[in-house]
């Protein structure tokens, strides 16, 4: 596992952002872990996370596009920090974009914030965690409405690596459905790899007990390869 993955998932402990525990999530699945990116809180934080979307990034889709597109709301600073980390880390300029939730009649009107689109450019979409594809669903009209810029692929920073509506990831879906190359920080396999039996900050994160629950969880739900 490449070593920005492994400070990624201790990045996410210390922020709050991953936590392990008893949870309901809102399609009433109980689950032994929960993500809120919600977390992610100060301007430290927000750069750190721009870095860990960079590397990603460039790993799976090189830098050979044009424009960053964040779907409102989470996706607007995920948008323009990892824009802004591009730039820094490796002198590529890259637009940002995102979308209103509605369109504005005044002013700067239209529904998108930050670059405008053209036929030319190639976009990447970036989200926080794995979805339904609901995101998705309603952000490619979007973006094939302002002129029929190329969408490369979608970036989120974690693989829940949960079944979606047939035997693959809800990920694998979103990349099938769509034609779109898919890619996570990290995948959920990843973080269980790292933490298992290995202390941090003093404690061992996920002990044998915690295992078997989340082992059982992704037997019901899952798509994780042990």
């Amino acid at each position: 596992m490449e070593q920005y993955k492994k400070e990624f998932i201790e990045f996410m402990v210390d922020c709050g952002v991953l936590k392990f525990g008893d949870f309901v999530t809102k399609s009433g699945r109980r689950t032994p872990f929960f993500i809120n990116t919600g977390f992610y809180r100060s301007g430290g934080q927000l750069i750190k996370l721009g870095e860990y979307y960079a590397k990603a990034i460039e790993a799976a889709f090189g830098l050979d596009f044009t424009i960053l597109f964040g779907p409102a709301y989470k996706g607007i600073p995920l948008a323009v920090a990892s824009t802004m980390a591009i730039s820094r880390m490796y002198g590529k300029e890259i637009k940002y974009c995102a979308n209103r939730k509605e369109v504005k009649d005044h002013g700067d009107t239209g529904i998108l914030l930050g670059s405008p689109m053209t036929p030319e450019d190639e976009v990447v979409i970036i989200e926080d965690v794995t979805t339904a594809g609901t995101s998705i669903r309603e952000t490619l009209p979007i973006i094939a409405a302002q002129g029929g810029a190329k969408v490369k692929g979608l970036v989120v920073s974690v693989d829940r690596m949960e079944r979606g509506t047939t035997d693959k990831s809800a990920l694998d879906e979103i990349g099938n459905t769509y034609g779109l190359k898919t890619t996570a920080i990290v995948t959920m396999s990843e973080v269980i790899e790292h933490l298992y039996n290995r202390e941090y900050n003093g404690k061992i994160i996920i002990d044998d007990e915690l295992k078997h629950r989340i082992d059982e969880y992704y037997i019901e739900y899952g798509v994780l390869e042990n």
